[in-house]
């Protein structure tokens, strides 16, 4: 029976790329037509009758279990023919079901209190830190690089990143700075190393905690750069600058009030924030299921149009919103092949479930990148009108000198 019904339901969901499937009793079906192509086998009957409810879920659990196997290990292809295709839209009333369901709860789903942002956090980020040194650059950054020139490595372009935010905060030396979700400590130390600022980072992660002082110690930052277990609804004080670089995934929409409430309360009169995320070009919607049950709890992409909803009513000025497109899928390129060249030694530390997971979210987030909606936001946003300078020319000097140079000739 499921045979039959697995069949029907690929009929009307594969319309681009071509499928070739190989049932648990050894039956061989073909679906569509076109690139990309990929041949898949499932081995456990079980997993039919989930790959039709829930197919989100359940091909990221059996490629994770071993029971959905991919021709020639072509996770790349598989998750973008998975994309290309449920961006046609449910392709049967069980599964428009499935996405109703999840679009009705997902304010549940996205309740993130103090107590459970914790226990949130601890889920991914509480991970063995020799995970991350792995795949990350040296300096951890766990968040978007930036690529203005092709060819950049990958230490490269996180350093751009980090210049590109320190650039749109427009810092001067003696500041006090706020970074919410401080992770292993990498951009605060570098804004207090490279202009001379005072930062407070905050992280609800003990394992970044714990290495985020280490490194301030070690640099000889300690005296500059404080870090401390905190959630951002617990500040008090004031900042001329605020950053949140990642962190604004994990917030959730019915907190997006009160975050912007506290940037601007922490915010100095004349004060600079830049809250950089992932982001959705689409309409508002719910996690992948998948995501949400292994990797990221609690944790959603918004779109711009959820952001500044909040933004607005809260007596923030948006000086500047840059997005970025592509930047993200090679940064995820990097990171999964620097974790393929070092999976014997993940497996020392997991075991191969874990690394198909793990392998599964770096693709899967690549190839969402690539072939569905997503992309980040660079949001700056201050108190004050002309807090900033009214163009961008300040953040490409080199650039606007060349352009007058020529202009005068």
């Amino acid at each position: 029976m499921w045979n039959r019904i697995v069949d029907g339901f690929l009929r009307r969901f594969v319309r681009h790329g071509t499928l070739h499937l190989t049932f648990p009793d050894g039956t061989y079906r073909r679906y569509g037509s076109g690139a990309p192509e990929v041949g898949v086998a499932l081995r456990d009957p079980a997993l039919m009758r989930r790959l039709v409810v829930n197919p989100s879920l359940a091909a990221g659990e059996g490629y994770m279990n071993g029971t959905l196997q991919i021709e020639n290990d072509d996770l790349h292809g598989f998750v973008e023919l998975g994309l290309r295709n449920l961006e046609q839209g449910p392709a049967g009333l069980l599964q428009g079901l499935n996405r109703l369901l999840r679009d009705t709860l997902r304010g549940l789903q996205q309740y993130n209190p103090v107590s459970r942002a914790q226990r949130n956090v601890a889920h991914h980020y509480d991970l063995s830190g020799a995970l991350y040194d792995l795949f990350l650059d040296t300096d951890r950054q766990y968040s978007c690089a930036y690529f203005p020139r092709p060819g950049m490595t990958l230490e490269e372009a996180q350093a751009a990143k980090k210049a590109h935010i320190a650039g749109k905060l427009l810092l001067q030396p003696g500041m006090r700075v706020l970074d919410i979700g401080c992770g292993w400590g990498g951009t605060a130390l570098t804004l207090a190393r490279d202009h001379d600022v005072r930062v407070l980072g905050v992280t609800l992660s003990q394992e970044q905690l714990g290495v985020a002082r280490a490194r301030a110690r070690n640099a000889g930052l300690d005296d500059k750069v404080t870090f401390a277990l905190m959630d951002y609804r617990a500040l008090d004080g004031q900042f001329d600058r605020i950053v949140s670089v990642g962190m604004f995934e994990h917030v959730g929409v019915p907190h997006y009030r009160r975050y912007f409430a506290c940037l601007r309360d922490r915010l100095a009169d004349d004060g600079v924030a830049l809250v950089h995320t992932i982001g959705r070009m689409s309409p508002p919607g719910s996690t992948n299921p998948w995501v949400a049950r292994y990797i990221f709890p609690g944790g959603y992409i918004p779109a711009l149009s959820e952001v500044m909803a909040a933004v607005e009513k809260e007596s923030l000025w948006p000086c500047d919103i840059e997005i970025w497109r592509l930047h993200y899928a090679e940064t995820l390129r990097h990171w999964h092949d620097r974790f393929m060249a070092n999976i014997d030694r993940a497996r020392t530390l997991y075991d191969d479930r874990f690394c198909r997971m793990w392998r599964f979210y770096l693709v899967g987030s690549e190839q969402t990148f690539r072939h569905a909606t997503q992309g980040v936001f660079q949001i700056q946003l201050a108190r004050r009108r002309d807090a900033v300078p009214l163009t961008r020319d300040y953040l490409y000097p080199a650039a606007r000198g060349g352009d007058l140079r020529a202009a005068a000739e």
